[in-house]
Formats: C-alpha cells, sequence, structure tokens
C-alpha cells in the first residue's frame, strides 16, 4: 500500500475513535424549520435588497472580475466598497480579499519579520494561529483575556533594535461569543509601542451603534482592523482596515492580495448595499438584543447558557458523543443547531453553539428553548 494511503487510512481511523469525524453534509437552508447555526447575525443572506443590488451588479459588470487587483480586477464597485468602509469605520485604506482566511494570513506574513515578536490569544481564529506558526516571527501565545499574562510576556523579551510587536486577538470570539478586553489591549500596546491587530469577524455590524464592531464598542482604534462579510453582511469576502502606508506595503508584498483574482465586482455592490443596511437599520441590533433576554427567559438555568451580547449563545456540554446526540436529537424536531467539537475547541469542552439572528421571532425562541429543555432533561 502506498504511503499516503497508509497515512490517510490509519488518521481516519483514529478520528473514527475518537468520535470526532467531521462529515460534509449538504444542506437546503430553505428545508430547515428553525436554523440556528448560521452567523447571518443580521439576517441579510436572504435580504431583497441585497439581491437585487447583487442581480444589477451581474447585469452591469458581469459574473466575475477576470484578474487579480493589480490587472484588471480592480474596478469601480470595489473601489466605492472600500471608501464606504473607510468612512464607515476610520481608517485611511481598506483593501478586499476573499476571505477572512486570506486577509490574516495576508497581513500576518507580509508584515513579521524574524526578529519581530509576535502575542495572540490562545482562542484565535486557526488562520491566525497558522500564520503566527507559519511566519518568520517569534509567536507567543497568552492565555485567554488574560492580560497579566500578555503584560508578563511583554516583560519576558528583551527588545532588539530592530524588533517590532504586534498583538493579534478577536473582538468577539467565535466559539464563546465573548468579548476581547480591547481597551485593556490598547493600554498595554502603547505602553510597549506595540501594534494591535483585532480580528473583528464576529463583531462587525452586531456591535456599537452603527454596528462598527468591537473596537468602536471599546472606545479604542486598533492599527489593524479585520472585518468580514461573511456573519453580519450575509455574504462573503473579507477587508483589512489600516493606514495608507500599511495598505501599501501589502499592495506591494501580500502575495493573497497580488495573486489572487479579485473578487466579482456584482458582489463588491452587494456588500456595499449590505454595508448601508448594516449602518441605517438598527432594528436588526435592537431585535438580536430582544430574542437573547427572551432565550434567557425561556430556557432553564439549569441548562448552563453561558451569557453574552453576542448572539453566540454556547452551552457546554463537554462529552463530545453526548453533544452530538442531543445536536440529533433537537434537529429531529426540526430545530439545527452547532455542535461543535474538539479539536475546534479544548478538549472536554464540545458544546452546542446557537447563534440568533434578526429572521427569528419570540417564537422561535420559545420552540428553541423547550426542545432544548426536554431533551437536555432527559440526559
Amino acid at each position: 500500500m502506498p504511503l499516503f494511503n497508509q497515512r490517510h487510512q490509519q488518521a481516519l481511523t483514529l478520528r473514527r475513535q475518537q468520535g470526532l469525524y467531521r462529515q460534509l453534509q449538504c444542506v437546503d437552508i430553505s428545508s430547515l424549520r428553525l436554523n440556528f447555526a448560521s452567523n447571518d447575525y443580521l439576517g441579510l443572506a436572504q435580504d431583497s435588497e441585497i439581491i437585487t443590488a447583487w442581480q444589477q451588479g451581474l447585469a452591469k459588470y458581469g459574473a466575475g472580475s477576470s484578474a487579480s487587483p493589480l490587472v484588471t480586477g480592480f474596478q469601480p464597485p470595489h473601489a466605492d466598497l472600500e471608501l464606504q468602509l473607510t468612512e464607515w469605520l476610520g481608517y485611511q485604506r481598506a483593501l478586499l480579499f476573499n476571505s477572512g482566511f486570506s486577509a490574516n494570513q495576508a497581513v500576518l506574513f507580509t508584515l513579521l519579520q524574524a526578529q519581530d515578536q509576535l502575542f495572540q490569544d490562545k482562542l484565535n481564529h486557526a488562520s491566525l494561529i497558522e500564520a503566527g506558526m507559519l511566519s518568520p516571527a517569534k509567536m507567543k501565545r497568552f492565555a485567554h483575556n488574560d492580560m497579566a499574562a500578555l503584560q508578563q510576556q511583554f516583560l519576558s523579551i528583551t527588545p532588539e533594535v530592530d524588533t517590532a510587536s504586534l498583538v493579534v486577538t478577536e473582538g468577539v470570539f467565535s466559539m464563546d461569543g465573548d468579548c476581547a478586553p480591547l481597551a485593556s489591549l490598547r493600554e498595554i500596546t502603547t505602553q510597549h509601542k506595540s501594534w494591535l491587530m483585532v480580528d473583528d469577524a464576529h463583531g462587525c455590524g452586531v456591535l456599537g451603534e452603527a454596528g462598527q464592531g468591537s473596537c468602536h464598542l471599546a472606545g479604542i482604534k486598533a492599527d489593524i482592523l479585520i472585518i468580514t462579510f461573511g456573519k453580519a453582511f450575509g455574504i462573503q469576502g473579507a477587508a483589512v482596515l489600516c493606514s495608507q502606508d500599511t495598505a501599501e506595503y501589502l499592495v506591494q508584498f501580500a502575495r493573497h492580495y497580488i495573486y489572487s483574482t479579485a473578487m466579482p465586482p456584482a458582489q463588491a455592490v452587494a456588500l456595499s448595499r449590505a454595508c448601508s443596511l448594516i449602518q441605517t437599520q438598527t432594528w436588526r441590533r435592537e431585535k438580536l438584543q430582544a430574542l437573547s433576554a427572551s432565550l434567557d427567559h425561556y430556557l432553564d438555568k439549569s441548562i448552563g447558557l453561558i451569557p453574552t451580547i453576542t448572539p453566540i449563545k454556547p452551552i457546554i456540554i463537554g462529552d463530545s458523543s453526548q453533544t452530538m446526540t442531543i445536536a440529533a436529537q433537537l434537529q429531529q424536531r426540526g430545530i439545527k443547531v452547532g455542535a461543535i467539537r474538539p479539536p475546534t475547541v479544548a478538549p472536554n469542552s464540545a458544546r452546542l453553539r446557537i447563534t440568533l439572528t434578526a429572521n427569528h421571532n419570540k417564537s422561535d425562541i420559545r420552540q428553541l428553548a423547550i426542545a432544548l429543555n426536554e431533551v437536555t432533561d432527559a440526559r
């Protein structure tokens, strides 16, 4: 047997034995009675205004961009969207990427050099951790949201003349729904003359008065802000918000940007419309708050729902097989929730990841709570 086949079979067998085997499911979203596993927090993925904007963009610009941004891929809708983002979020420049994964990796691979220091929250997204591991910089990971640990890591290093340091955190952590202590992070990074980078994939659009996100809510400005369009925007893609010089540096040296086909201009048209709706339709965020209160009201307190100010509502089960069993029982009742197991989360912290969206109503929340009360009580 060829070595590759042997490795694959051994790894797959072990994954099955551990109860951690992932299975790709083709899900017809329209067939789900109640979907509490989506990241479409503001309910924009099926919004008629955004669909119309995309259709208009298709009619005018075609289906694809046909090239990378530095060839002919950067077109008027891209420029319009970038300007809209800079004005909304308060940065000099915005660069568009096809995914948050590529945006995160482009920044860390490009900005960091061998003598630099990189500090990351231990619960950062896989794209950030992997980029840090593969970057030339010296990476340290601090305990989740532990500012004393981060401060100690800064004090333990001996800065060199040409050493730059970067602290990276998420604004909202995707598996726990909790927020980073951004004000404290900004204070520490300022003290040590370090840059702060915030991946606000799950905060932008959801938090802040006009949806500007975690940094705006905390009253700080990150040196580099990453936002993604696959959550509150209801579409796909990402943007890096930064200074003029940093943007130009990325344009010159970031391979993910230089060598990737630009997102379709029609998509940029739709994203511009989504950006406008996020800012003006405050009722979507207000509804999320009301739904969150309803879930807390209807759900049995013994279940242990972790309180958050975000639409992400985790229930820690612990055992992976038990988590999958509960999720399956809910699905039999027509209710889809996320079942998250290691290695996505730490060992013995498998959970139900419930996500609320502005498309839900109070009746939906009550049905979810009743089902959860019944299936968890039967454990």
